[in-house]
């Protein structure tokens, strides 16, 4: 529900500067004391129902990591912090090392990722460029499991992340970092942000390197590949906030992003990307007003040493208009109305002759959140959306009630998910390496899903624990199957799929200092016998995270030890491209990585990151497409330095 009065936009505005290791003792509702001591419920979340909630109150159930979460993991991009926060998700290599990732039995075609509220452009094997979202300049990472397609409409099946910025809250602000680890892994940053009348800017810089990593096993003893490649990137960007009246708040934003992955001497993959936007809010009284434009380009190309020649092979570029209006009317219910257009450009190399397509989309939502009573809350929404390339169109709805009886809160929400096909789905004409053609299909259906959630929450004192069990029906799921016909591989909609388990999460944290968190998932993905679909989720996983940390007046440090847990899965693999019926039971092994971090404040200004990873020394016997990437222990260095808070000593 939108904010009721400025009293509460005053506590929400300062909820958001608190991050999890302060306590919560100042926030309270209806006279009942939810103090936490370093949980994070009094923090502000905006992904589940678009309108600014606090986390306790959030009809749906909502995974914030926040800036200090980020500082702990020494994470440099998100693939990096969501394995290292987060039970259930798992970033692995796909054809030619590209980055996949599985979370809790969806793809990365099926969970979307945003930036300050943005879809990103561009894809490489259903999955985004996850090395274009880093963390610099992050306030925090919101987390939504379960389909979202009510508000986010398509690629919403499986859940929505959302990383938002920080801006800066004094007169000028300007950080410098680095860091140096093995395999001459590399990364610097800056960033410079000012504060002054009713302007605010925030420029941020990040180079990123690793030299290729040589792995101990080859592909002839057994492994899928016997070495990483080496890359470096450059990321850019700047956001620029004016706000001319009260109320009104317009901001700009441009980015520039460089990557290049060194697969082979005689030839290196570039990817690049351009984005920039504006956007308006408006608020008074208990209403705002939203009106944005964003524009997103992603390229790739093939720069070949010996000519010299950059020859760009694939682009896609989006334009989106979107327009959002939030009020709140009698009888306590918030109603949030919006919609959205974008044109949608796909140039690729995996089309007839190089061609280019482009399509329309449009949709409208609405949702209202209402407060039966003081302890009782009930969410809906109804989305329509339509695709004009594949002349489809879908109605998505969500209903969630919430029942908070401290120290307890009761959560409950079916939400329905689709995803329409994609251009490349629809046009693919691609020759596999002269192994096989892969084709597209004009005809395909949209994928659809019904997610239930239950959960049951405690919050009391230093504690936390939150139990939920999803269940998640999948029809039409788009996959590619050999077709006899064509002889090659083509994409259609498949049979039922359902994934269902449950997750549990504890957290605690004492005014001394110590704090801990357990998070494990079950996750089963059951798929029809016979369907050309295999399962290769693992079916438990968890994270552990135990830290301490101590202030003085010149000097603090925090050691944290961070624990990833998976177990063994047993895979069918496809053994034969002209028959995805062929397939072998392959057994994949559990490991678990540990990861201890020493970070120390000086002087209020400067901060150093000890790291030690893989602090068991863990090795696989083979390198596989999910296993990790490392050659046994390994250790980074990192320095960070504020350079406004020593001026300011």
């Amino acid at each position: 529900m939108y904010i009721k009065n400025t009293m509460l936009a005053a506590m929400l505005a300062a909820a958001a500067t608190l991050n999890a290791t302060e306590p919560v003792d100042s926030i309270a509702d209806d006279g009942e004391d939810f103090a936490a001591s370093g949980i994070d419920l009094a923090a502000v979340t905006v992904t589940a129902t678009r309108t600014p909630k606090l986390l306790m109150d959030a009809p749906i159930v909502t995974r914030l990591i926040t800036s200090s979460d980020i500082k702990r993991t020494d994470a440099t991009n998100i693939g990096d912090l969501l394995q290292s926060e987060l039970p259930g998700i798992e970033f692995s290599f796909s054809m030619n090392q590209q980055t996949s990732l599985n979370m809790t039995g969806f793809g990365g075609n099926s969970v979307l990722f945003l930036v300050d509220g943005e879809r990103q452009a561009g894809e490489t094997l259903d999955n985004v460029d996850y090395n274009r979202l880093n963390l610099t300049n992050v306030d925090r990472v919101e987390i939504v499991k379960g389909a979202s397609s009510s508000l986010y409409g398509s690629n919403a099946v499986g859940g929505v992340v959302n990383i938002i910025s920080a801006e800066p809250t004094k007169p000028w602000e300007l950080n410098l970092n680095g860091r140096y680890g093995d395999h001459n892994s590399q990364r610097y940053g800056g960033q410079l942000g000012f504060k002054q009348g009713k302007v605010t800017s925030v420029t941020t810089a990040q180079f990123v390197k690793s030299d290729p990593i040589e792995l101990k096993t080859s592909v002839s003893e057994g492994g899928d590949y016997s070495e990483v490649y080496g890359h470096h990137s450059w990321n850019l960007k700047e956001r620029l906030v004016y706000r001319p009246i009260d109320g009104l708040a317009l901001t700009g934003r441009a980015g520039y992003f460089f990557r290049q992955r060194d697969a082979s001497a005689d030839a290196h993959d570039r990817y690049r990307d351009f984005t920039g936007g504006l956007r308006g809010v408006y608020e008074w009284k208990k209403s705002s007003a939203e009106l944005s434009y964003g524009y997103d380009q992603y390229d790739k190309s093939d720069y070949y040493t010996t000519t010299r020649l950059d020859i760009r092979d694939y682009s896609n570029v989006q334009h989106t208009v979107a327009g959002r209006y939030s009020t709140e009317l009698p009888a306590s219910v918030g109603l949030t109305v919006g919609g959205d257009f974008m044109r949608d450009y796909l140039m690729s190399y995996q089309f007839e002759d190089g061609r280019s397509y482009h399509q329309y989309t449009a949709d409208a939502y609405a949702q209202a959140d209402w407060d039966v009573t003081k302890h009782f809350n009930l969410i809906g929404g109804l989305r329509y959306d339509y695709f004009s390339e594949s002349k489809a169109d879908h109605m998505t709805a969500k209903l969630g009630a919430m029942y908070k009886m401290r120290p307890m809160t009761f959560r409950a929400s079916y939400a329905g998910g689709f995803r329409a096909p994609t251009l490349k789905e629809m046009y693919m004409n691609f020759n596999m390496a002269n192994i096989f053609m892969i084709y597209g299909n004009p005809d395909l259906k949209s994928e659809t899903s019904n997610n239930f959630s239950l959960s049951a929450e405690y919050s009391r004192g230093n504690y936390n624990i939150t139990a939920i069990g999803f269940y998640n029906l999948v029809d039409d799921h788009i996959t590619t199957v050999w077709n006899q016909a064509l002889g090659g591989q083509q994409y259609v909609n498949t049979p039922k799929m359902r994934i269902g388990g449950i997750e549990m999460n504890a957290y605690a944290r004492w005014r001394c200092g110590v704090g801990a968190r357990v998070s494990y998932v079950y996750t089963n993905e059951h798929v029809s016998k016979g369907s050309p679909t295999v399962s290769s989720t693992r079916p438990h996983s968890a994270t552990v995270r135990l830290n301490y940390g101590k202030e003085w007046r010149r000097y603090g440090f925090d050691v944290s030890l961070h624990g990833r847990i998976l177990s063994a899965v047993d895979v069918d693999e496809f053994t034969s491209v002209t028959n995805y019926e062929d397939t072998e039971r392959v057994h994949y092994p559990g490991y678990t990585m540990w990861k201890l971090n020493l970070s120390q404040t000086v002087l209020d200004g400067i901060n150093i990151n000890l790291t030690v990873d893989n602090l068991f020394n863990y090795r696989p016997h083979y390198y596989y497409s999910s296993s990790p990437t490392t050659t046994g222990t390994s250790l980074s260095v990192g320095l960070s330095i504020d350079v406004d808070k020593l001026t300011r000593l």
